[in-house]
């Protein structure tokens, strides 16, 4: 019943008939008594499990809880999402924080604050046919009828991403003949991706991925570390959430190098998916395209004058196309207005070639999904990557078709995509480098852009995970 696959809550959620998802290493949960021989386990077809007895009587077991940190922990495997029992990391837990304010005395009320990602909000705007500025002012209302005190926007939080990943770029193409594992730069955003490389591939693929947090992450020391304080509440007497397209994302948030030790508290304290948010719309009786609008909170979000901003360069975050421009100028003074995709075995692997007089200067590529990510790690252990950066994500299609987005109903998944993609790519972009707020910030918080404490809020690490001894490692 062990699936011997990577575990990967994304990657099962879609794929799990053609993968073949089976159960995880600790599916149920048995009662040791003293004295007792080891008793026998039956699975069923349908996966249940049954313990049984000396006198030949059969006792259905209850399957064991288990937590973020076993997933993360467990070297093997996992279930796939509806059999995981998430206790920390669901929309019903923000609803008990959300109720707890309401009779808690003043002093006790937690600072409830939601961060959206864009893509989520595109889901939610083609569920509920509304533009992407509807659906961000018709949620930040649900949301604060529910008891949240603020709702801002991933994509802010994404420009301190995308200008530390360029930084980082620059600073590994330029020491890359003595440092022999300075490149390929890997994207760091999708932790689907960084649980695999961790559990698979240790300490050989872990140098090549940059250090820049994702989005969540940087949204999360941005909350804590800042935002807080400058409401006079303590980062673990602020609830932090966010809005994600995936369920790895709450993996991520529940990573030990996310937490305080100080205060005892996480970046990101929740992370819910779109589905969950509709599940919640569902829960109240509400359709979100009935709900008044409420103006935007606009301290950490990407609007201008009643316009939302984005990044262009696709739905994962767009970290190939601003690196790569950013790399032609600084490294070769060379302004690329449009990128060029090349398209190679299928639309989730594509290359971009900057070329000088015949001279290849710069080669980026993106991998999207499992099998094209296979293929890139056996190339670098080949040492036949031609790659400077490459942008990995675990989900085919990359983010906006995550496994936490909103489902197709009575149209076919492909369209519904297809929708998804044009909302997302309907927002205004917008360059970090111009975002004045950024500036400021990194100023005011971080004190200035190559400062000791942006690389410790900006910057994390990755660890190596240790392999059980199991018949079940399958070598990739």
């Amino acid at each position: 019943g062990v699936n011997p696959w990577i575990g990967l809550i994304d990657l099962f959620r879609f794929n799990k008939d053609n993968w073949g998802i089976g159960d995880c290493v600790k599916p149920i949960k048995v009662e040791k008594k003293l004295g007792k021989t080891a008793a026998k386990i039956r699975i069923e077809d349908d996966g249940s499990y049954f313990q049984i007895n000396q006198d030949g009587g059969a006792q259905k077991l209850e399957k064991a809880k288990i937590t973020l940190n076993d997933c993360l922990a467990c070297s093997g495997c996992i279930t796939s999402a509806e059999s995981v029992l998430i206790t920390q990391q669901s929309h019903e837990e923000l609803s008990k924080v959300l109720s707890s304010n309401k009779t808690a005395a003043p002093n006790q009320q937690k600072l409830v604050i939601v961060s959206v990602s864009p893509q989520s909000r595109a889901s939610l705007a083609a569920r509920f046919k509304m533009t992407p500025l509807e659906t961000t002012k018709k949620l930040t209302a649900f949301l604060k009828n529910l008891g949240v005190h603020y709702v801002f926007d991933t994509t802010f939080s994404r420009n301190f991403s995308l200008l530390e990943s360029q930084r980082e770029f620059v600073r590994r193409f330029q020491r890359q003949t003595e440092d022999k594992k300075a490149l390929p730069m890997l994207a760091s955003a999708c932790p689907g991706w960084i649980c695999y490389a961790e559990k698979t591939h240790g300490s050989f693929v872990i140098p090549y991925i940059s250090t820049t947090k994702s989005p969540q992450q940087v949204m999360g020391s941005l909350i804590k570390g800042h935002f807080a304080k400058q409401q006079h509440f303590s980062p673990d007497q602020t609830y932090h959430v966010t809005v994600m397209p995936c369920y790895d994302k709450k993996l991520e948030a529940s990573r030990s190098d996310f937490f305080s030790q100080e205060y005892q508290t996480r970046e990101v304290d929740c992370v819910i998916t779109t589905g969950e948010v509709l599940r919640l719309l569902e829960q109240k009786g509400v359709s979100l395209s009935d709900v008044d609008s409420a103006p935007l909170d606009t301290m950490f979000s990407s609007v201008s004058e009643e316009e939302l901003l984005g990044h262009s360069g696709g739905g994962s975050g767009g970290y190939l196309e601003h690196i790569y421009k950013y790399a032609a100028k600084e490294l070769f003074g060379i302004q690329v207005d449009e990128v060029q995709y090349k398209p190679l075995k299928n639309k989730d692997f594509q290359e971009v070639t900057l070329e000088k007089d015949g001279t290849v200067l710069l080669q980026f590529a993106l991998a999207y999904g499992f099998r094209n990510i296979q293929n890139l790690v056996q190339k670098l252990k080949r040492g036949k990557s031609p790659y400077h950066y490459v942008e990995v994500m675990a989900c085919p299609s990359g983010c906006l078709n995550g496994g936490g987005q909103i489902r197709a109903e009575g149209e076919p998944s492909k369209d519904l995509l297809q929708e998804v993609e044009k909302l997302y790519e309907s927002v205004k972009t917008e360059i970090p480098e111009r975002n004045l707020t950024v500036q400021e910030l990194y100023e005011q918080w971080l004190g200035g852009t190559n400062s000791e404490k942006a690389g410790k809020m900006l910057h994390t690490e990755y660890h190596a995970v240790e392999k059980m001894n199991s018949g079940f490692n399958i070598k990739w």
